[in-house]
């Protein structure tokens, strides 16, 4: 009984994050059984965060927080297909973080090259009349800031084994690899960076219309089997919950400190434990 439970989430989840199972095994035995060199050593901090569970949470507060800068937005709203194929966009991009962190080093720029031609598309004019392009390294950077934050944060309250203040540090510094192959400039490589160059993008966000449709489209609405639902709402609740104060405002996001506190932390907790449990391996 327990073992057939364990077996139908593993299912449903990888088919989600994964795709079908034929495909997804295929693809998992190319970029973590064949030979060749990595870009990360088999203990690298960026290994140990991106395989966890918690990898859920912060993939979510990486997709608000990013939202919050109205470019970066503007590219998502114009070129994105997170409405029409929100689960293909999420396949997309866990196999480009599986590549980059797990596969041989042709993989990972491989997949580095697929999302560079990707962005050279995607450009245009925001509703402000700003003109916008994906591979701008200034927009690149605060994409990439989002995500390491989010990552990070992330990890240090629902991983199995959060990061010492060293292997946070070390962390960022992995990151900060893939970061110049896809074009950022000086990525940071300490966790004081990782603050530093997140404040100085403080001035330049703001909720438009287009980040709170984002935000209750992924929190409230997204297409999924209703068994799902339920689980769902606390991974949403769990990504909003840490997400700074600053930036749910203007996403009209609430903040209860008390309720998070007593009731979505611990749901989030049981969530990503129960995620751990099932994904992991059974032989």
């Amino acid at each position: 009984m327990i073992d057939a439970l364990r077996d139908q989430i593993a299912a449903r989840v990888r088919a989600s994050v994964a795709g079908p199972s034929d495909t997804a095994a295929a693809r998992r035995a190319e970029l973590f059984d064949s030979p060749g060199e990595r870009w990360f050593d088999d203990d690298a901090p960026i290994r140990r965060v991106h395989a966890d569970s918690a990898m859920f949470v912060g993939g979510l507060r990486a997709l608000l927080l990013q939202s919050l800068h109205p470019l970066a937005m503007a590219g998502v709203a114009e070129h994105s297909d997170y409405r029409d194929d929100p689960w293909g966009r999420l396949q997309r991009t866990a196999d480009f973080l599986a590549a980059t962190s797990f596969g041989p080093a042709l993989e990972a720029e491989r997949a580095v090259a697929v999302v560079r031609r990707v962005h050279e598309w995607v450009v245009g004019v925001a509703p402000d009349g700003r003109p916008y392009a994906a591979n701008d390294p200034h927009l690149l950077r605060w994409v990439h800031l989002a995500e390491v934050d989010s990552f990070l944060t992330a990890h240090r309250r629902y991983g199995a084994e959060p990061l010492d203040d060293a292997d946070a540090d070390r962390y960022v510094a992995d990151t900060a690899v893939v970061a110049r192959h896809l074009g950022v400039p000086a990525p940071p490589t300490s966790t004081r960076g990782l603050r530093d160059q997140l404040r100085s993008f403080r001035p330049e966000l703001r909720g438009t219309p287009a980040a709170r449709d984002a935000a209750r489209y992924l929190l409230l609405r997204p297409p999924m089997h209703p068994a799902a639902r339920g689980p769902y709402a606390v991974l949403s609740a769990a990504a909003v919950a840490l997400l700074p104060r600053w930036a749910r405002a203007p996403l009209r996001l609430p903040y209860l400190p008390v309720f998070e506190a007593v009731a979505v932390r611990p749901a989030g907790d049981a969530l990503t434990t129960t995620l751990r449990w099932a994904l992991s391996p059974t032989d």
